[in-house]
């Protein structure tokens, strides 16, 4: 089984629905999450600096950074094992 670092925005009047919906894609698709909740803006601008990224979430996994959202669901997409096709007559 593979293992997911998330780290996600949910202060206290917000709550990122991209981070939320990387967690849940995560669960479903079997990770081991390990998730850090970035809870003050300045911890998020900092997070962010440190990164080198506009937004957040931020997915690791493995150890290799995957990217925010969308492109976890890409990460995924190309992972899933693709399926013989045959012509029905």
């Amino acid at each position: 089984m593979a293992n997911a670092i998330l780290y996600r925005m949910e202060l206290p009047n917000y709550t990122c629905g991209y981070g939320t919906a990387a967690r849940d894609l995560l669960r479903d698709k079997g990770f081991e999450i390990e998730e850090h909740i970035l809870k003050t803006r300045q911890e998020t601008d900092d997070f962010k600096d440190k990164h080198n990224v506009a937004t957040t979430p931020l997915i690791f996994i493995d150890g290799v950074k995957i990217g925010g959202f969308t492109d976890l669901k890409k990460h995924i997409k190309a992972q899933k094992p693709k399926q013989k096709r045959f012509w029905k007559r």
